[in-house]
């Protein structure tokens, strides 16, 4: 199933060379050096690698010449601009819910939770992009703001919703589970939140050579020693 197509004629390839801040990567385009907007704040050091090629688009309406789509793994196209994961996880949504009705960027507390769907079910949606093995991991750096999604989806479930944390894994994993060695405040609270009744529903996806970003399977949570011991030998 096709959850999103990119244009094909807009993309052009690139050569990564440098990340110069969180928000902004240099890119060699053909011998032109253009500067490109990275919306994923991850830190992402075993993608953008010095010479990885990548996939950008150009822009005369941005700040800087274009922005990040897409870099190219051993595993294959991974995306990696996150403006995209709110349109990606609708049309997933679509799929698990026949008959959808949505609110996106719900305020629920001091929180913007990504869709109130059929007026019960909070939906959050994480990208994960950081590959271990055959386990997806996240986060790749800390993130506060995910920490609060999670007490919030917590709360949430305590008040009669029916929290789901949304998870779109986009490497060739086998499971996925939560970072401990970069965020343990992150762990605990998504631990806490599987126990108290959060869903977590993980899919593996892909992007095809037309750019298309397709349902690959749904995944499951790692077994927990396991995981835990594949974590422990990251640099």
């Amino acid at each position: 199933m096709i959850l999103y197509s990119f244009d094909k004629s807009e993309i052009v390839k690139g050569r990564f060379i440098k990340r110069l801040n969180r928000f902004v990567g240099l890119v060699d385009v053909g011998g032109r050096l253009v500067k490109v907007h990275i919306s994923d704040t991850g830190r992402l050091k075993e993608i953008l690698t010095e010479g990885r090629e990548i996939y950008i688009t150009l822009s005369k309406n941005l700040k800087t010449d274009g922005k990040l789509l897409f870099a190219k793994m051993e595993d294959g196209f991974i995306l990696l601009n996150t403006s995209y994961h709110s349109k990606i996880a609708y049309n997933l949504l679509k799929s698990m819910f026949p008959n959808l009705s949505v609110k996106p960027e719900y305020r629920y507390n001091e929180s913007r939770i990504d869709f109130l769907v059929n007026d019960e079910y909070l939906v959050e949606v994480k990208g994960c992009n950081l590959l271990v093995d055959n386990l997806c991991l996240f986060p790749d750096a800390p993130t506060e703001r995910g920490v609060k999604h999670l007490h919030h989806l917590i709360k949430s479930k305590k008040e009669g919703y029916k929290p789901i944390l949304l998870i779109l894994a986009f490497r060739d994993c086998d499971c996925f589970f939560p970072n401990l060695k970069t965020d343990k405040m992150f762990f605990e609270a998504f631990k806490m939140a599987i126990k108290e009744g959060v869903e977590c529903r993980i899919f593996k996806l892909k992007v095809d050579e037309d750019f298309n970003i397709i349902v690959d399977r749904e995944i499951d949570l790692c077994e927990e020693r396991w995981a835990l011991q594949k974590i422990s030998s990251l640099l």
